[in-house]
């Protein structure tokens, strides 16, 4: 899943990008104001992390323009700022969940568990095709009741497909979703990630439509 994380202070984006790539989120980093307007494919984020403080303006009236501009993934701010009226604010414009600077990473990582639940649903969460099942929380996957060991990348790459089912995907798209603006892409990884997916969750499920993509058979 991809988080954008908006903060100005390189230091704590770079520790808390690490910790979150660590806990397997792909992540993007914004650095003021201008940036986050200008983010070029929001719908694709699982959720944004959302500082106040930065540079260019007030990362409250950066919530309100998303807002507005109909971006509805989950917003949590995480900021400095700690008083009621910042946090009222904060949530009636919108956002999902209000953190104060410091916090310990666990909590920052359950509430971030919360705001997706909460996006999914009270409902059964877990993706099914065929046999096959995958509960992206509990982050396993079932073929036929037989657990099915993926790593990171594989699991990431099956969820895509499973949410994502009989839509053609290239590999730019598969890219996107996966790994972080700034990580090295290589059209051939994809390939190589795609094979090795296949061997695990069997080669009819995945289909290869020349010079388009791929496509996953529900």
């Amino acid at each position: 899943m991809r988080v954008l994380l908006v903060e100005d202070d390189p230091e704590l984006g770079q520790r808390l990008g690490d910790r979150l790539r660590a806990a397997d989120y792909a992540v993007d980093l914004a650095t003021n104001r201008a940036e986050g307007e200008d983010w070029p494919d929001l719908d694709t984020m699982a959720a944004i992390i959302l500082d106040l403080g930065l540079p260019d303006g007030d990362g409250l009236d950066l919530l309100r323009h998303w807002r507005a501009q109909g971006v509805d993934c989950p917003i949590l701010i995480l900021t400095a700022r700690g008083s009621w009226q910042d946090k009222v604010e904060g949530l009636n414009l919108g956002a999902d969940d209000f953190v104060v600077k410091p916090v310990r990473f666990e909590e920052l990582q359950a509430r971030l568990q919360a705001l997706f639940r909460r996006q999914m649903g009270k409902r059964d969460n877990t993706l099914k095709a065929g046999n096959l099942m995958l509960d992206p929380l509990a982050r396993t996957v079932e073929d036929g009741g037989v657990p099915v060991s993926l790593s990171r990348r594989e699991f990431g790459l099956l969820h895509l497909f499973m949410r994502r089912a009989g839509q053609v995907l290239s590999q730019s798209d598969i890219l996107e979703n996966l790994y972080d603006l700034d990580a090295e892409r290589e059209l051939n990884t994809v390939e190589v990630l795609v094979g090795r997916l296949r061997r695990k969750i069997g080669k009819q499920r995945i289909t290869t439509l020349r010079g388009m993509g791929y496509r996953f058979e529900a």
